[in-house]
């Protein structure tokens, strides 16, 4: 065996358990080094370059606020929201003060003190709303026809929004935003069909200011209940210890298996991913644990970081909560948040499955062992100290499949009942210093998200008036002709340009507005559509050569960014391949089909799925050669459509490979004691 676990137990005097229990120890050290997880943050990740207040008053003065943002969206979440603009002008104005207090201008800019310019945009952002309020139905019944005043406040309103999302999610989003503002603009000029009447900037103010299809557009409405609400939920359970929960499960499950640090790292980053919906900012954090755990088990850098970045990028499609995309696509489609969990749940866990699958195989093809068993927790002192904190996430997938309640009531209930399970045990509970904490916590990470949601609204807004959605689809349908499947390889790589750079929500929304009605077009359903635009707008994270979530990877395990990039597209060549499967055959994601339809499909995309990882890895039983890697991976691809011959043929070609590989297998383990 190659591994550094086998090197290491070559060396005269060091015993394997004594090196991994010092391992372990010392990398759970290095997690708890905030300082070295900031600055990784920093580099990759726009969201986390924050102030840190030096003057013990303003830092009060903003943690109140923060606190203040909380409380008042718990209290709508219980008593009920105000007027629609009322209510999504409040949260985007209290969101853009917290935003230009917290982001500074520039990276030169002060990280400790407040610029004055940035407190005045605070309280522009806040003289938005007060103008709101105090002319409500005035601004209503004047609604397409703006005095002087409605459009000041509007041209304002798109600065400051555009100038935060700069500051908060880098260049990408505001600058499609002005982008689409000029092409509303000036688009009468434009040949073709992509050109369009032409609108002033009083008619673009206008409707980006008061219409819902503009700033306060769904997107606002969405991240001003559900989503903030679920950032919030999970910073209480964040703060409850929830996080050491997963990584001590992960494990107690699989860490004494072949690869069991790689596991480990699918495990924790897929059930945090979905909580948290951050891929960069869940790579660093469960990271700097396991991708330094998973090098020393004998896993190259490159691989090592490959894994982390693919399981936490997936976590934005693993059901319950799937990062708060699930309550965007669930108002975007008019259809109820369960239909999309329901849709969802199956092809997430052919993505997991398809990465775990990758980690078994290399790590049987490189002999590398997994980490001694007593010297790691079990499940039942796991489950002891801190299961518990599984009732949470029970209690809330009974309140928002069976109890009949509305989301956001589901969500403030849940919060109620993470904070008295806590109580439950002396290591989670949580005093009243712990709950403001998570309150200021959960209203900062709401910002960046809550930005990016105002911040899509012009370009869904424009897209909307001047049918450049539809015009992009024609687009689309045309170079694809009249196959499906070249119009879903143009629709895949259209979601993943536009996708780049860009946080996960807003690349959702904007691939849902332009890719996803050219698959409706073609007759494919609505939901089939966006969940397919949303697979590959997520995947923008882990795609060279913008690969946030893969460049982050690289900084902690010291691999090269661009290997690691397509390292983690390799990893994750199921959720590359599982949306043509669900689009092929619906029944994947549960529509519509019989049990027993149900379950053949999924028996047959699990051996698809098996068989792709074990091509891409080159190895079942024992090493696969080339030409047999190829033969495989077409006979896996072969399961994808609904058609059975298909099947038939595919599964035979598989059958036979598999044998071949077990003959060469056996053949092999009787020739190790003669070359010996």
């Amino acid at each position: 065996m190659n591994s550094e676990h086998e090197k290491n137990r070559q060396e005269p005097g060091v015993q394997p358990e004594e090196t991994i229990e010092k391992s372990i120890r010392e990398l759970e050290m290095e997690a708890m080094d905030e300082k070295k997880q900031q600055e990784l943050l920093e580099k990759f990740d726009n969201e986390s370059r924050v102030r840190t207040f030096t003057n013990r008053g303003m830092a009060l003065f903003v943690k109140a606020f923060a606190i203040a943002v909380s409380l008042y969206h718990l209290y709508t979440a219980y008593f009920g929201t105000l007027v629609t603009l009322k209510h999504r002008s409040l949260h985007v104005a209290m969101i853009l003060a917290l935003a230009f207090v917290l982001y500074p201008a520039f990276k030169k800019s002060s990280r400790n003190r407040l610029a004055w310019y940035d407190a005045i945009c605070s309280v522009l952002a806040l003289s938005v709303t007060a103008y709101i309020f105090s002319d409500y139905l005035g601004i209503v019944h004047r609604a397409g026809v703006p005095n002087q005043l409605d459009l000041f406040f509007g041209v304002v309103l798109i600065f400051l929004v555009l100038e935060s999302a700069r500051r908060v999610t880098g260049w990408a989003l505001p600058l499609m935003g002005v982008i689409f503002i000029l092409y509303a603009l000036f688009g009468r000029n434009m040949p073709g069909f992509f050109g369009h009447r032409g609108y002033s900037w009083t008619q673009i103010a206008n409707h980006l200011f008061v219409s819902t299809d503009g700033v306060y557009g769904t997107a606002v409405g969405v991240a001003s209940t559900y989503i903030f609400l679920f950032i919030l939920f999970g910073a209480f359970m964040n703060k409850s210890g929830m996080g050491q929960f997963f990584n001590d499960i992960a494990l107690a499950f699989a860490g004494h298996t072949k690869g069991g640090p790689a596991k480990v790292a699918v495990i924790a980053s897929g059930f945090l991913g979905s909580i948290n919906g951050a891929a960069v900012a869940n790579v660093v954090t469960t990271g700097a644990f396991t991708i330094p755990l998973m090098k020393r088990t004998g896993y190259s850098a490159d691989f090592s970081g490959a894994v982390e970045a693919s399981a936490s990028v997936g976590g934005q499609l693993l059901p319950p909560i799937m990062g708060a995309a699930a309550f965007i696509m669930a108002e975007v489609l008019g259809v109820q948040y369960r239909v999309i969990v329901m849709a969802a749940i199956l092809p997430a866990l052919l993505y997991y499955l398809g990465i775990m699958v990758q980690v078994q195989m290399r790590a049987s093809k490189n002999g590398l062992e997994g980490l001694p068993k007593d010297q790691l927790p079990t499940i039942g002192e796991v489950m002891k100290e801190r299961g518990h904190l599984l009732l949470p996430l029970i209690f809330l997938v009974y309140m928002l499949f069976f109890s009949g309640r509305t989301i956001i009531y589901s969500a403030f209930l849940t919060i109620v009942v993470t904070i008295l399970v806590s109580m439950l045990r002396p290591a989670t509970r949580m005093n009243f210093k712990d709950f403001l904490d998570a309150l200021d916590a959960g209203a900062r990470s709401s910002v960046p998200v809550a930005l990016a949601c105002a911040a899509v609204g012009p370009i869904v807004g424009v897209a909307s008036i001047t049918g450049f959605g539809l015009s992009m689809a024609y687009t689309i349908v045309s170079l694809g002709g009249t196959s499906l499947l070249f119009t879903l390889m143009f629709t895949m790589l259209t979601c993943i340009i536009l996708g780049m750079g860009l946080p996960s929500i807003p690349a959702y929304l904007i691939t849902a507005t332009m890719a996803a009605p050219a698959l409706v077009q073609l007759g494919i359903e609505p939901i089939v559509a966006h969940l397919f635009v949303f697979y590959f707008a997520m995947f923008a994270n882990i795609t060279p050569p913008v690969a946030l979530a893969s460049f982050a990877a690289a900084g902690i395990s010291g691999g090269n960014a661009m290997r690691t990039g397509f390292e983690s597209m390799k990893l994750s060549m199921a959720g590359f391949i599982v949306p043509y499967m669900f689009v092929y055959n619906k029944a994947l994601l549960l529509q519509g089909t019989s049990l027993a339809e149900g379950i053949m499909v999924t028996i047959t995309a699990i051996i698809g799925v098996v068989m792709l990882g074990s091509a891409a890895e080159g190895y079942f039983f024992a090493r696969m050669p080339i030409p047999l890697r190829i033969v495989l991976f077409a006979a896996a691809l072969m399961l994808i459509s609904a058609n059975m011959l298909q099947d038939v043929v595919g599964l035979a070609v598989i059958a036979v490979v598999l044998m071949l590989q077990w003959s060469k297998a056996k053949k092999e383990k009787h020739q190790e004691p003669i070359s010996a």
